[in-house]
């Protein structure tokens, strides 16, 4: 597994893609997000922990029906199995930087557009996570 050192603020704020997988480790996944104006990501639940930090942008954060506004420095932790939805409330774009723990999308997966992503990557990262094949793969990348 590759290591990786990064100015992840920096790598966030230079982000146009709506996802970019930065890292992959056996236990770990390190995401930039970039949402347009008045985009979401939509209310999702996954069955892996997650981070959202908010590095530029302001807009709402929603857990398990529960909305807070969100701005610049603000995070939230989603825990396995809740509910929630990021909302960019403002006129530029929404800077995200997001961890999962557990991995839950491909190794290297670019999403340029929101629903872009490779469906089949996605779906054989799930499947070698749920075979126990994920640890010790050799899939952490370098950004």
């Amino acid at each position: 597994m590759d290591a990786l050192r990064i100015d992840l603020k920096e790598a966030a704020k230079e982000n146009d893609s709506y996802r970019k997988v930065l890292f992959t480790g056996a236990f770990s996944q390190l995401v930039v997000m970039s949402l347009a104006e008045g985009e979401e990501i939509g209310l999702e639940k996954h069955d892996v922990d997650q981070f959202i930090y908010v590095v530029d942008g302001e807009g709402t954060g929603m857990l398990e029906g529960s909305e807070e506004e969100l701005e610049k420095g603000d995070a939230i932790c989603v825990p396995a199995g809740t509910w929630h939805n990021v909302v960019n409330g403002g006129d530029e774009p929404m800077k995200l930087i997001t961890v999962y723990s557990p991995p839950e999308h491909a190794a290297g997966l670019v999403e340029k557009e929101k629903g872009d992503r490779d469906a089949v990557n996605d779906l054989t990262t799930r499947a070698a996570r749920s075979a126990s094949l994920l640890p010790g793969d050799g899939s952490a990348r370098k950004a």
